[in-house]
């Protein structure tokens, strides 16, 4: 499984943004019985660039905390069953793997938030990476009860890693 993980700012946190990454995908996927070789790119970046991605992605001008942005469309969520025309698409065609799809996280969100939440910024990381990792894997949280399952995945998977409010 490869994660292409790419910090576009000077933020430096005090932990392996590669390893819990790496971490929290890999439970993420595990519960969710992906068996597949993945493949997940990772940007950092500041609120203005995630507002830029915002807006010209999601019509939304305003910065947020995390981006996903899947390379499936699910039927269900968390099956990985891949049509044999989208293989071409959804596959790296020099590694084989399932190219999942990309996530974007504003340090600048993660600093923010862990405060505001009064946890650590360890914390905060992982729970975006969980919460985009989830979407990668065919999951929303429009509705009120999409939300309760995403959150209750969410917590689950920071749990088993022994990632909690600081």
């Amino acid at each position: 499984m490869t994660f292409y993980v790419e910090n576009e700012t000077e933020t430096v946190f005090p932990f392996s943004v590669e390893e819990v990454t790496r971490q929290v995908a890999m439970e993420v996927l595990e519960r969710e019985g992906c068996t597949l070789d993945i493949q997940v790119n990772v940007l950092l970046t500041d609120n203005d660039t995630i507002r830029t991605f915002n807006r010209e992605n999601r019509g939304i001008d305003r910065d947020t905390d995390v981006l996903s942005f899947p390379n499936l469309t699910f039927e269900k969520e968390g099956v990985f069953d891949i049509a044999k025309e989208e293989e071409a698409d959804c596959f790296d065609p020099d590694s084989g793997e399932l190219i999942l799809g990309d996530i974007i996280i504003s340090v600048d969100k993660v600093k923010e938030q862990a405060e505001s939440y009064g946890h650590g910024v360890k914390r905060e990381f992982a729970f975006l990476v969980a919460h985009s990792m989830l979407h990668l894997c065919g999951y929303d949280h429009m509705e009120e009860q999409e939300a309760k399952i995403m959150e209750g995945k969410q917590e689950e998977v920071l749990t088993s890693l022994g990632i909690t409010r600081d």
